[in-house]
């Protein structure tokens, strides 16, 4: 996609991300972790379509805390698009790994850690609602 567009999230793109954080992240700490470089957007035709915030466990271990396509945009590459742009941004920074997760009734988004080389190294029963695990996923930034 010629048109698409990664890049470390702005403030004035705030609206957009507290919207895509189904979170419900405060905008406060939103507005922190923008400043802080660790939420990325991507942006098609000059159009906001992609969010992905990271966290650090720790303090030194990235972990996708949450990677989401718009509705309607999903399914063209833009989340691997994302992924790409952040691993890089990572390995720059010289990181090794990085971690992500999904529930343990998400086969979609457990389908696609595996697609994006993700491989599974552990579980946490019972931390989501519903008493339902989460599948912590790791890649080899190489």
């Amino acid at each position: 996609m010629k048109d698409l567009k990664v890049r470390l999230a702005r403030i004035e793109d705030l609206d957009f991300c507290s919207t895509m954080d189904y979170s419900h992240l405060d905008k406060l700490k939103l507005r922190r972790e923008v400043e802080e470089g660790r939420v990325f957007v991507a942006e098609l035709s000059g159009s906001l379509v992609g969010y992905l915030r990271l966290e650090y466990i720790w303090h030194k271990v990235p972990f996708i805390s949450l990677i989401i396509v718009k509705e309607g945009f999903r399914g063209r590459g833009i989340g691997k698009a994302m992924l790409n742009f952040v691993e890089n941004y990572l390995k720059a920074k010289g990181y090794k790994f990085l971690y992500s997760s999904s529930q343990a009734n998400e086969p979609g988004p457990q389908a696609w850690h595996r697609k994006m080389w993700f491989e599974e190294c552990g579980f946490i029963a019972g931390i989501n609602e519903g008493g339902v695990g989460e599948i912590v996923f790791r890649k080899k930034l190489s």
